[in-house]
């Protein structure tokens, strides 16, 4: 049974290039919706990052035309609207059904010290995945493997940090992930309306809301016995 369902962030339109961002443009944006000053080197990287998704979308939607005009608000925006609920702790992350590098990438260019494993199942992502960490000079790893319950090989024994922008999980499967959490982990899941079951192992622990939205939000879930 497939324990992850898309939430559809990533759209099956057709390809299309993205909108054409000088790199001092495109820090300008970022400086608008980032809840943190970021480094030269942090924009340098995400830059590099647009600049090969812009190349990708054009024969690959990684982007779908819905959200190609506000690309910097609603996708690097809402990645780093999860700063402030980072553990300051938090070393080896893992970044579930990534596509477009959303919010894996992003978080990792943020924060220098942490290493994200990226895990996409669709082959074809997993292969920008790769040329994207490349470009973007990032200390990334990329999995091409489904998610599921067992927990696919590969993965880290301990986590600091487990995000999830484009998959809802179930209880079976935070619980697994639960198990994998470091004392000072945590699980960012970015949701809408309604959030997950959240098994007893782990507790609501912070969240944060989206621009723009009153529904859609972060929430961050921590161990229970840790809060």
């Amino acid at each position: 049974m497939e324990q992850a369902v898309l939430l559809g962030y990533h759209s099956r339109a057709m390809p299309f290039p993205l909108p054409p961002l000088s790199r001092d443009a495109f820090a300008a944006e970022l400086a608008k919706h980032s809840p943190e000053h970021l480094s030269a080197r942090a924009i340098d990287a995400l830059y590099a990052h647009y600049q090969e998704l812009s190349l990708w979308n054009r024969r690959l939607s990684l982007i779908g035309p819905g959200t190609a005009g506000e690309i910097v608000a609603r996708h690097y925006g809402e990645s780093l609207a999860a700063l402030p609920l980072l553990p300051e702790e938090a070393r080896v992350g893992l970044d579930l059904g990534s596509g477009a590098g959303f919010p894996g990438i992003v978080l990792a260019a943020a924060r220098p010290d942490l290493t994200v494993i990226l895990v996409e199942a669709r082959e074809k992502k997993w292969a920008f995945l790769l040329a994207a960490i490349r470009r973007a000079s990032l200390p990334c790893a990329a999995l091409n493997v489904r998610v599921g319950v067992p927990l696919p090989a590969g993965l880290p024994a301990r986590l600091d940090l487990v995000t999830t922008r484009a998959l809802k999980l179930d209880s079976e499967m935070l619980d697994a992930l639960a198990e994998r959490l470091s004392e000072h982990g945590c699980l960012l899941l970015w949701v809408g309306g309604e959030g997950p079951e959240i098994p007893p192992a782990l507790a609501v622990d912070g969240s944060v809301r989206l621009p723009g939205s009153e529904r859609r939000r972060i929430l961050r879930l921590r161990l229970s016995s840790r809060i």
